[in-house]
């Protein structure tokens, strides 16, 4: 029983991290088809896209993600070598 009690703490962590980097490279793909979509959505003329309406969408929900991220920053164990070596095998392998 002894083993598993400093097992624990090390793959919990790990596998935190594995979910979490799968996750970010999924995200990431999703908001490159995504943005590659609107740009040829916009060189085509189907859609119209002006400076100060980007940057008020911008200002209406950027306070709110920073919120959430700050969150998410307490909650994470980012210090821990088990998890950023499961972010980095998450972004890379999955």
């Amino acid at each position: 029983m002894a083993e598993l009690a400093w097992l624990v703490p090390l793959v919990a962590p790990f596998l935190i991290g594995l979910v979490l980097g799968a996750m970010a490279k999924a995200a990431a793909k999703f908001l490159f088809l995504l943005l590659l979509l609107l740009a040829l959505l916009a060189v085509t003329g189907a859609i119209a896209f002006s400076v100060e309406d980007l940057l008020g969408r911008a200002m209406e929900y950027l306070p709110n993600l920073l919120k959430t991220g700050s969150a998410a920053k307490d909650v994470l164990p980012y210090t821990s070598l088990s998890f950023l070596l499961g972010l980095l095998l998450g972004l890379w392998k999955l």
